[in-house]
């Protein structure tokens, strides 16, 4: 089969489409015919190996996977001896082991849910990780009805869909995104809209109840500075933090221990990949409550192409690969 590949740790340069062997299924696994994958900031840590922590889990001196990519979207080609939830045929989405910029790829199948009937397999993919980690933010930040809930990022993948997803729980959304995604910003939900380049998160003083930092570019005094005596702010990922061995992920490791300083409740937001999350996220997408925002797409073999344009930091919604 066709695939992205790589044998070490590098730019996109270290990436080249080849031939490679179908892999095989566990009992508990599931073989995906791909359609789309998408294209996340995962993508490009597990490419380059930084920041170096990750190596203990994929590998110290070279990736122990060759293939990248983990959102997918396809049609099931095969089932393991133990695989109860799904079948040949089904249309699915969900994150895979093996490498989804692939013809085919392999997944567990508690990571994997039937495809919403309205989404392309382009949308389907574009879904999984992004989705999943908005919807578990706004359920660790405890977003209750009224509240007024402060969004950086809002343009990106996980802020995107943060944006719909605390409409949906009946919050006052406040999107911060650049002067060009005004309007996506507002189309998706958000009842105001912050331009980072005129003015900054805190020109209301502490008015928000929660903050939910998908950008990570902001210092946490910065957003303790907007936010409610009593508010929680919900860190997603490292972000443009700096740092060799950990890349900005101390912030979410220390939040417990910043919550004991004062009456403000900070969390740490590290996604959890299950179809029970997925089966919770359809029927919002099928009822149009939900939608993927999509930026671009690139063929298979351009996917370095897409790779080095989420580098750049600055897509509005998600890139996606078809295949």
């Amino acid at each position: 089969m066709k695939a992205i590949a790589r044998d070490r740790y590098g730019p996109a340069d270290v990436l080249d489409l080849r031939d490679i062997d179908t892999p095989s299924i566990g009992e508990d696994e599931v073989l995906v015919k791909v359609r789309a994958a998408g294209v996340d900031p995962g993508v490009w840590i597990l490419m380059t190996g930084r920041p170096m922590a990750v190596r203990l889990a994929v590998g110290l001196r070279r990736p122990k996977v060759a293939v990248l990519g983990r959102d997918v979207a396809g049609v099931v080609a095969a089932v393991g001896a133990g695989v109860t939830r799904l079948r040949p045929g089904d249309e699915v989405f969900g994150t895979c082991g093996s490498g989804s910029f692939a013809e085919y790829a392999t997944a567990r199948q508690h990571r994997l849910a039937p495809k919403p009937a309205n989404l392309t397999f382009v949308q389907a993919a574009a879904t999984p990780i992004s989705a999943v980690t908005a919807l578990q933010s706004v359920r660790d930040a405890r977003v209750q009805p009224g509240q007024r809930v402060l969004v950086t990022g809002a343009a990106g993948g996980v802020g995107s869909f943060a944006v719909q997803l605390l409409k949906v729980y009946g919050a006052r959304v406040t999107g911060v995104c650049s002067t060009s995604k005004i309007e996506l910003v507002r189309s998706i939900g958000a009842e105001d809209v912050i331009d980072y380049t005129q003015h900054e998160i805190d020109r209301g003083g502490a008015q928000y109840d929660i903050i939910i930092d998908t950008a990570g570019s902001r210092p946490l005094p910065l957003l303790r500075r907007a936010l409610t005596p009593h508010g929680t702010i919900a860190l997603v990922g490292g972000g443009h933090a700096k740092g060799w061995l950990l890349g900005g992920f101390q912030r979410q490791m220390a939040a417990p221990l910043l919550s004991l300083f004062g009456g403000q409740r900070v969390c740490g937001v590290t996604a959890r990949e299950r179809y029970e999350d997925l089966e919770e996220l359809t029927p919002l997408i099928e009822s149009g409550s939900v939608t993927p925002v999509i930026d671009r797409t690139y063929a298979l073999a351009d996917a370095p192409d897409a790779i080095r344009y989420l580098a750049q930091g600055h897509p509005a919604g998600k890139v996606v690969v078809t295949v």
